[in-house]
Formats: C-alpha cells, sequence, structure tokens
C-alpha cells in the first residue's frame, strides 16, 4: 500500500467552504481522477483519507494537508495533477509527496498567518500588536457549544508583528497587515482569537471583518520562531533512497 501526502489550498470564495465541503469535493475528485484507492475493513468500507489541522471556515489557506492510502502504485506529481484537474479553482492540490516517514500530524505543530484589516489605520494596529506583545497574559473568550469558554491566547503566540502594504495587493484604503506565527496548542489559539486579545489589551476594532489567510503550516523551529515545511522529510528520504539504489543494484554480483 502506498502513501501519499498532498498540500492542498483554500483561496477566493472558496475560504468559505466548511471541512465537510472539501471532503466531500475531494471524495468525488478520487473518484473523477479513478485514483485506486485503499479501503478500510468493515460493513461500511470508506477509502482511507486522513485530514491534517483543517483551517476553520472562512479563512483562506495556502497549506493544508491530508493523506491518502493507494491499493496501486501512482506518480506522486501525476497524481497531484489528475487531482487538481478535478476539483474547483480554488481548491487547488499544489504539492504530492511519497510518504517515507510517519507522523504527519506531529510534524503539524504550529501555523503563519496574514490577517489584512481593511481600513484599520495602520498606526493604530502597531500600537495594539506592541500591547498585546509586552503584556504577560492577553484572557479571551470564545463560544463554544458548551457555552462561554474564557482563556489565556498570549503563551501560543510565537510572533504578531504588522507589516508593510503588498505591490501585488494595492488598496486605495487604510490597510493594516498583521503577520501571526501560532503555536498549536489546546484549546487552540485562532486568528479571531488574537483579534479578540487586540482588541481586550488596545481597544482595537476594525470597521470590516479581518481576511485572514493560513501561509504555512509545520514544524515550529524554536530558535528562530520559523516553520519548516512538513513534507521536507519526505523529499529528503525519497533522495536517500533514489541515490541508495544505484549503488545497491551495482554491488549484486552478475
Amino acid at each position: 500500500m502506498q502513501r501519499i501526502r498532498l498540500r492542498y489550498t483554500k483561496r477566493g470564495r472558496l475560504r468559505f467552504t466548511s471541512h465537510r465541503d472539501f471532503q466531500r469535493a475531494f471524495e468525488r475528485a478520487l473518484r473523477r481522477a479513478e485514483v485506486p484507492m485503499a479501503y478500510s475493513a468493515g460493513f461500511t468500507p470508506h477509502p482511507k483519507v486522513s485530514y491534517a489541522n483543517a483551517a476553520p471556515t472562512g479563512t483562506g489557506s495556502e497549506a493544508e494537508y491530508l493523506e491518502i492510502a493507494l491499493a496501486a502504485h501512482r506518480d506522486p506529481e501525476r497524481l497531484r495533477a489528475l487531482l487538481d484537474e478535478s476539483l474547483p479553482t480554488g481548491l487547488d492540490i499544489v504539492d504530492a509527496v511519497e510518504a517515507h516517514t510517519s507522523g504527519l500530524a506531529d510534524r503539524l505543530t504550529a501555523s503563519v498567518w496574514e490577517l489584512r484589516l481593511a481600513g484599520q489605520d495602520p498606526t493604530e494596529a502597531e500600537n495594539a500588536v506592541a500591547a498585546f506583545n509586552a503584556a504577560e497574559s492577553v484572557e479571551v473568550r470564545r463560544t463554544t457549544k458548551n457555552g462561554v469558554r474564557t482563556f489565556d491566547a498570549r503563551p501560543a503566540v510565537v510572533q504578531l508583528e504588522t507589516q508593510s502594504e503588498t505591490a501585488d495587493r494595492p488598496t486605495d484604503q487604510p490597510c493594516a497587515i498583521l503577520r501571526l506565527v501560532v503555536r498549536h496548542v489546546t484549546p487552540a489559539v485562532r486568528p479571531d482569537d488574537v483579534l479578540s486579545g487586540l482588541r481586550a489589551v488596545a481597544d482595537l476594532a476594525p470597521p470590516v471583518p479581518a481576511e485572514v489567510t493560513r501561509l504555512a503550516q509545520g514544524l515550529l523551529d524554536e530558535e528562530t520562531g520559523t516553520v519548516t515545511d512538513p513534507l521536507a522529510p519526505d523529499r529528503e528520504a525519497a533522495e536517500a533512497l533514489s541515490k541508495a539504489e544505484p549503488t545497491a543494484a551495482a554491488t549484486v554480483p552478475a
């Protein structure tokens, strides 16, 4: 059984799709692309697909991950292209590697987010970010199915800073852009929790809802605060195997 790990995106209007919506679309894409899926055992077999840490509904993402198990071997890049063609534009399969290591979910320990606050004065946002970073704790409230929950959002935030407007996203109105690096902890601290924290410490209230995009997801390097590519270990293992195969073949006696 071959395992393939995929990175996909949620862009444009499709950022409003729920995780269940994506699951349905992806399973249809598997059938359209005639992927030889491995199935679970039991009375109701289902394709072996493992989803990892999906972004909240309403947020865009450049770094969502899943793993599929195949009953027959396929080239990862060819499989990626077939699946991408079978999905709507905005749900794009952008990377694929064969799994040579275990624990993909264990390597998703942090995320990098971009928060675009249209209509928000950048100076006010910068002052609010400074107040958040200086605080020892930032209590926020979140409504759950079990009622209102209060928790400290500050320890999960590795980095929070303002950024300048990019040339490819010009705007004729004020726009504050925040870059957030957050650890995956329990309870999960989401970008909207950080926005609630900014409101709590500095009364920052953007005039319109923030446009939120996950830029990266992976293993957190505690020394540098960077988030590394979770598929890199599989690429390195595949490269090591490809280098070892010719050597092994050369040692086989004629």
